[in-house]
């Protein structure tokens, strides 16, 4: 199956780039020959890049909005999407961008991810979809299931944040709230018994979904039609999707002959965790660790993937961790400049700040945003001080925050 304007041509393996498998159906528990016990390997999609046209993909008067304007370099789009993309690019002081994927349909970057597997979905025929999420994927893939007429199945964690209960309920997905460590097994087994598609992990390193990280590809786009090619992009991190989606996105920019380079990629992880770190500072394709405190819930992953190593290695950029004190200065940071992230998706900018000014190269930098503060488990744990009608104490409250007139 195919859709006319996808130049997608199958999946290909990122253990061993050599072995392709056809387009469908999408390989969702990674690449069947090159696993193991302990370590498993995502594929990629290819494409038929010669048969690319550049300039009308890229032309800045193009319309933007949704992601079909990239149809050609995606899988095929067979699900009807909801105005994904073409989030905004802030400039936060001079040479410092936040992409602030906050502006999606569901306030984060899932919906691009999303965009693509719930295609997936129809294009195998599946009779619903199914996930297992801590909260963005999950709200997420129930929004797109929903658009595309299909019943959505969410194992989630037993303190699933409020924002993303009322998404979930909201778009009549079938949550299900278990323990942490039983979301995975779950999953497998909601999969092999009642054949909906999964558009979460399946494997015991991450592999996820091989159509996903494609949609992450055109955060690179939309970076590089603001601003070029900046010096180095700094990703939020948990399983690596994103990082990938964003490298690869650059390194389809170079093939097409539109950029001479390829940015450094920063990987931003939690302390709390950070296996794609470990796995990086061992040589080793991909590790499993035990994951401390941390109000990051987002990104504070138990394992890692082979996509986080590829996108730092072969970037030439380097993989970061930052503690939720960081974090929380990052996050007030952007609410100062006028952007109210999630406590994981401030990471971007902790990263870059943990490096000071030997992360400002030549050219801009970017540091992605992922999701909206209205995410964060915390949100509205702090009701306001009540205020008595009476100007003085109205004035003795102005003037505590600082304003004098």
């Amino acid at each position: 199956m195919a859709a006319d304007n996808s130049l997608a041509t199958g999946q290909r393996s990122l253990g061993d780039p050599d072995l392709h498998y056809p387009l469908w159906p999408p390989l969702t528990a990674g690449c069947p020959r090159t696993g193991s016990e302990d370590v498993s390997y995502p594929v990629e999609v290819d494409y038929a890049y010669d048969k690319a046209d550049p300039a009308g993909l890229f032309a800045p008067a193009k319309a933007r909005g949704g992601l079909e304007r990239w149809a050609p370099l995606l899988p095929p789009l067979l699900a009807p999407g909801l105005g994904e993309g073409a989030t905004p690019l802030v400039e936060i002081q001079p040479g410092i961008h936040i992409k602030d994927e906050s502006r999606n349909p569901t306030w984060s970057h899932k919906d691009r991810l999303n965009r693509c597997t719930a295609g997936a979905a129809v294009g195998v025929g599946a009779p619903g979809i199914a996930v297992a999420s801590s909260g963005n994927h999950g709200a997420s893939a129930a929004a797109y299931a929903a658009r595309a007429g299909l019943p959505c199945v969410v194992f989630t964690g037993p303190d699933v944040p409020p924002a993303v209960d009322a998404f979930l309920n909201a778009y009549g997905a079938v949550v299900l709230p278990v323990p942490w460590e039983a979301r995975w097994p779950l999953l497998r087994q909601v999969v092999e018994r009642f054949g909906l598609h999964p558009v979460s992990n399946l494997t015991t390193t991450h592999t996820g979904h091989a159509y996903g990280p494609e949609g992450y590809k055109t955060v690179a786009y939309e970076i590089f039609q603001d601003v070029g090619v900046p010096s180095a992009v700094f990703v939020p991190t948990g399983y690596g999707e994103l990082l990938f989606g964003v490298w690869k996105g650059f390194t389809e920019l170079r093939r097409l002959g539109l950029a001479d380079r390829v940015p450094r990629v920063f990987s931003c992880e939690s302390a709390a965790s950070g296996p794609l770190r470990r796995a990086i500072d061992r040589g080793a394709p991909a590790t499993r660790v035990t994951v401390g405190p941390s109000d990051a819930y987002s990104i504070a992953s138990p394992v890692s993937g082979y996509r986080g190593v590829v996108a730092v290695r072969e970037s030439g950029g380097r993989a970061l961790t930052v503690d939720d004190g960081q974090l929380a200065d990052a996050q007030r940071e952007l609410a100062r400049a006028g952007l109210w992230a999630e406590l994981s998706s401030a990471a971007g900018l902790a990263g870059l700040r943990s490096l000071g000014d030997e992360a400002l190269g030549e050219g801009p930098v970017v540091c992605v945003s992922t999701s909206s503060g209205f995410k964060d488990k915390a949100m509205g744990s702090r009701p306001p001080t009540p205020v008595t009608p009476e100007w003085a104490d109205v004035e003795r409250r102005l003037r505590a925050a600082g304003i004098t007139g």
